[in-house]
């Protein structure tokens, strides 16, 4: 599952009306690629605490609408090993109040009935950006996690240091399930914060703190569940 929302949008909003026939002169296509030690999404770990390698491929227009699709490897411990997202979406800004709202979708094709798909919205005011996801559609089944209803809280501060390349970040988020109950545990807060360095042609550099509010008793619970965690990524976009 991604770590991340969709935060930022790839271009500023124009109109509405500008989102039919996009040219090919007004529209970028990007990709990106990155290695990580582990992969979090939401303060839990998808990889066993182990590596991970991403990659994704993304496309946006001036009006402020993008597509893209982003996949990772993940370890579950049940024999799935990727998971690709697809999501679309329209960003933009009023003023010095910035926007973003679309879905996205979770896909684990070689897991077994694991996708889901959420509606997201957010909003940023210079470093500051804050916005909630919720789960409209899903393949679980019964009182499980990551079905309809599930909703996901977060705000952040991203700071850029200057001219230095350094940029610093602090993140808090909190998930609500419907299949939570006083017998199965499932609601969880958790909070990063991390360090990350632009070094131009040879990518970004990321040292990031990670820790969840959740113990060995909890739905997502193992011995090593609510220690603070470290770990480093590398990503580059071109």
């Amino acid at each position: 599952m991604k770590k991340t929302l969709i935060a930022t949008s790839i271009a500023s909003a124009v109109s509405l009306s500008a989102l039919t026939l996009p040219s090919v002169a007004a529209a970028e296509v990007s990709a990106n690629v990155g290695v990580v030690s582990n992969y979090f999404f939401r303060g839990i770990t998808q990889t066993d605490d182990s590596a991970a390698v991403q990659g994704g491929l993304d496309y946006g227009h001036e009006s402020g609408f993008y597509a893209g699709t982003w996949a990772s490897t993940v370890d579950f411990g049940d024999g799935t090993s990727y998971e690709l997202d697809l999501y679309a979406g329209y960003g933009g800004s009023i003023g010095a109040l910035g926007y973003d709202v679309g879905y996205i979708y979770y896909a684990y094709p070689d897991g077994d009935d694991l996708d889901f798909g959420e509606i997201y919205g957010s909003l940023s005011y210079s470093y500051l950006t804050a916005g909630l996801a919720y789960t409209v559609n899903s393949q679980a089944s019964g009182e499980s996690a990551f079905d309809t209803g599930d909703i996901y809280y977060y705000a952040g501060v991203d700071v850029p240091f200057g001219e230095s390349g350094y940029s610093g970040s602090l993140y808090y988020g909190y998930y609500t399930f419907d299949a939570d109950s006083s017998t199965n545990e499932l609601d969880y807060g958790h909070w990063s914060a991390g360090l990350s360095k632009d070094a131009g042609d040879f990518g970004s550099f990321g040292l990031n703190l990670e820790m969840a509010d959740v113990d060995e008793n909890h739905g997502f619970g193992d011995p090593n569940s609510d220690d603070l965690k470290l770990w480093i990524s590398w990503s580059k976009s071109f």
